[in-house]
Order: C-alpha cells, then structure tokens, then sequence
C-alpha cells in the first residue's frame, strides 16, 4: 500500500467515524479505530487512555444534541490526519476545533486536540503581550 493510499484510508475512515459519531450519536465506529494503547492529549497536558476519553464523549452526547459541524479542512501526511472543524451548539458559542490523529497500522494511536471558541480569538492573537 503506497503513502498516498495510505493517506487517504485514514482520512476517509476518520470522517467517516466522525461523521456518524455527529449524527447519530454512535460512538462504535470510533471506537473501532482507536488503538488498544490509544492516548488522547489535551493543551493543558493531561492525556487520557482510550476508555476514559470514550467514556468522556459518550458523557457529552446528551449536551452536544443537534451541534452543526462545519468540516473546514482535512489534510493527511507521514501518517498524521488533521481535521480543522467549526462547531455551534444550537443557541449556543462557536468554537474551532482542530484534532490531529497519529494513524499507525490503519488505527489512530494518538490525538492531540486544539478547542479555541471564536469569540475569544481576536484576544488571543496578541498573547505574547500578557
């Protein structure tokens, strides 16, 4: 299998998983993506294995009910997809995602999530100032 071929099974698997995870409510597709060892980690330096982190989205479903997801990019290399989201609860703030997922053998090992609401970006573009 080429890097190119590679590339794209990752990619469609993760949107794929994601998108059934939106709307449906399903968390078993992205369940079955993620490594035994999987490790999810977050800006504040705290990471979680694979049950709690799926024990943290299947917590949120209830209150993530009818959030519109924007896909704005998504682009793979070197075994690394990273998925650049707009997300707004009904009634509710618009915040950025962007989750990078490290692949190895066709499951995602690693994911490192960036959540920044935008609202708060413009203050945030000047944060060597603080």
């Amino acid at each position: 299998m080429t890097t190119q071929s590679t590339s794209t099974d990752a990619v469609t698997a993760l949107t794929t998983a994601f998108a059934g995870l939106v709307a449906t409510g399903d968390t078993g597709p992205v369940e079955q993506l993620l490594a035994p060892d999987f490790r999810h980690h977050r800006p504040d330096a705290t990471s979680s294995t694979k049950e709690q982190w799926l024990d943290a989205v299947r917590g949120s479903l209830e209150r993530i009910d009818g959030m519109e997801v924007e896909v704005k990019h998504v682009l793979a290399a070197d075994g690394h997809v990273m998925m650049h989201t707009r997300r707004r609860l009904p009634g509710g703030p618009e915040i950025t995602v962007v989750d990078i997922c490290r692949f190895e053998d066709g499951m995602i090992a690693e994911v490192w999530e960036i959540i920044e609401p935008a609202a708060e970006a413009a203050a945030h573009l000047s944060w060597w100032d603080a």
